[in-house]
């Protein structure tokens, strides 16, 4: 399963990019709006994410409406930079740009899904990559982790190939909030997992490792003492 990071903070990106893990990078209107960000500056903003991370897909986000407006954005974002990927909300109106745009090559992430008919819809409308949601489930108490299993299981029942610029769909597995819903997903066969850069952090994290290490620097610790 590939790593994706969750975020529009540029600094965030560049540790992230240093670890070598790295295979993309997803923004969504809120996370750019937690940067600071300003409305003229969302494009540049959007080109400098890409530059950090030439050749991995980094998904940007219209906040259009209709159908039409969606084209004009996608074909707008997807000039920017050969990686940026047009993300757009599964609705009729995303369904018949995503159409439209994977025509024309242009790469589209389908979010905000929460069912298999929503991402079944998306694959077949054309999207390259499909996001099913997963810790908003967690916070109505329900099960996010079976509903992407459900996903997983539809869309790989399936040949996709002529649907999309690429001939695949790939899943990625969106609202992480835990390292349990990464472990899970990669179970299921999810393709990728886009990770906030907290939830990131935790899961390098085991409390046995740092016993370990901690055990480790005192016992070399003897040794240099013994020196």
């Amino acid at each position: 399963m590939k790593f994706f990071i969750d975020t529009a903070d540029l600094d965030e990106i560049r540790e992230a990019l240093s670890w070598g893990c790295l295979a993309g990078v997803t923004t969504n209107p809120s996370l750019y709006a937690r940067t600071g960000g300003k409305l003229a500056d969302f494009e540049a903003h959007m080109v400098k994410i890409a530059e950090m991370c030439e050749g991995l897909p980094v998904s940007a986000e219209s906040q259009a409406k209709t159908t039409e407006d969606m084209i004009a954005d996608g074909r707008r974002l997807s000039a920017l930079a050969p990686n940026i990927v047009v993300k757009l909300p599964i609705c009729a109106e995303a369904l018949a740009a995503t159409h439209q745009l994977a025509s024309e090559g242009v790469r589209v992430n389908m979010t905000l899904v929460f069912s298999a008919p929503q991402a079944l819809l998306a694959a077949n409308a054309g999207a390259r990559y499909i996001s099913p949601f997963v810790g908003r489930f967690d916070d109505i108490a329900e099960d996010g982790i079976s509903q992407l299993a459900d996903v997983v299981t539809c869309i790989g029942n399936y040949d996709w190939s002529g649907k999309n610029v690429d001939d695949q769909v790939e899943i990625i597995t969106a609202s992480v909030r835990t390292p349990n819903h990464v472990t899970q997903a990669a179970l299921m066969g999810a393709d990728i997992a886009t990770v906030p850069f907290g939830a990131l952090k935790k899961c390098l994290k085991h409390p046995l490792t740092d016993q370990g290490m901690a055990a480790f620097d005192a016992d070399w610790a003897k040794v240099v003492a013994a020196q």
